[in-house]
């Protein structure tokens, strides 16, 4: 583990697309190290299955310091939230098929850029590059499955927000239990034909319309597909064979008995840039099903824990559990994350 080093100077609620939009319109310092040489980030990751896009390279350093910025004022919420650059396209799941390199359809992975079918809980948490803000304090690795266009290629997401926050479904933020070690779990369908409700759902930037399936957004805006994960964990088991009985989704106000740890609430929000053409003709690559059909049905995300112990200690007690608003690079402490090289 590296050491900390500061730099001186039903279910969860859907997110709203104002709060994402709010990232896009710049949240935070000019991620330039106060002091000291500016390292640049690389913008190439060979990490990709040959012939697919490759992302960012990441950052192999702590990219944490000293901010007079301060949280915003909750409004019954805890909201902590971070921001991951795309990394690698892999035919991998480590979770549903650990081990079975290209054994699953085209994921798109963001954080760990070690990720693959043979990533661990201890070696994402002790090797891999970041792509996230703040470095190698976010080792999680983050994936989805690949957006194709009209004609079968695989879409770039542009820079992605993944939210941790508290107050929904009932369940208070004080309640708010920090992330286990090792926790894995994946949320939505990839079989599914139909509307998934809250759990999986799309939305166009600019007027923040949920959708069961990809919308026909307007060029030059973003499609934002958004995955919900569950928020009750069984505390015993950081996965479970069918890689979800460990975890539920909260149940008229409350975790229920056999899941009764409450844990952040997870939310993915993958945006990408629609073109001229617009978003006609769009699939996921797990949209198994009659092409006459919208495509976007089948969104699903996977979630692998490995966050620095300290760190998520310290967002979970002054941002999730505090009931306030961290934005998108306060740790809530004192510290903010940052890029290095500055904001993407």
């Amino acid at each position: 583990m590296p050491r900390l080093v500061f730099v001186a100077f039903g279910r969860v609620a859907r997110v709203s697309l104002a709060a994402w939009a709010w990232f896009a319109i710049g949240c935070s310092a000019d991620g330039a190290p106060s002091g000291g040489e500016t390292r640049e980030r690389s913008t190439v990751n060979l990490n990709s299955d040959p012939g697919l896009p490759s992302g960012s390279f990441g950052s192999d350093t702590i990219e944490v310091r000293a901010t007079a910025d301060l949280p915003a004022a909750g409004d019954g919420t805890g909201a902590f939230r971070t921001t991951c650059l795309f990394s690698h396209m892999r035919h991998d799941d480590p979770i549903v098929h650990p081990e079975q390199a290209g054994g699953s359809h085209l994921h798109v992975f963001f954080g760990n850029t070690n990720a693959d079918a043979f990533s661990t809980a201890e070696s994402l948490l002790s090797s891999g590059n970041s792509t996230c803000r703040g470095g190698i304090i976010n080792r999680t690795a983050y994936w989805v499955p690949a957006l194709l266009d009209a004609g079968g290629a695989p879409l770039v997401p542009e820079a992605a927000q993944f939210y941790y926050k508290s107050g929904y479904n009932g369940i208070a933020p004080a309640a708010i239990e920090p992330l286990p070690p090792g926790l894995r779990m994946i949320a939505g369908d990839p079989s599914s034909h139909a509307s998934q409700g809250d759990i999986a759902s799309w939305s166009c930037e600019r007027d923040g319309a949920s959708s069961d399936s990809i919308p026909a957004c307007e060029p030059g805006s973003r499609v934002v597909m958004h995955v919900e994960f569950p928020q009750c964990w069984n505390g015993i088991d950081v996965d479970s064979t069918d890689h979800r009985s460990h975890m539920a989704y909260p149940v008229s106000g409350e975790c229920p008995s056999s899941h009764p740890v409450p844990i952040p609430a997870i939310t993915f929000n993958i945006p990408y840039r629609v073109p001229d053409e617009g978003t006609d003709g769009w699939r996921l690559v797990s949209d198994g099903y009659d092409a006459a059909q919208p495509g976007g049905y089948s969104a699903h995300g996977d979630w692998f824990g490995a966050w620095d112990p300290e760190i998520v200690q310290v967002w979970t007690r002054d941002c999730v559990n505090a009931g306030v608003d961290c934005h998108s690079h306060l740790l809530g402490d004192g510290r903010e994350m940052y890029f290095v090289g500055g904001e993407p």
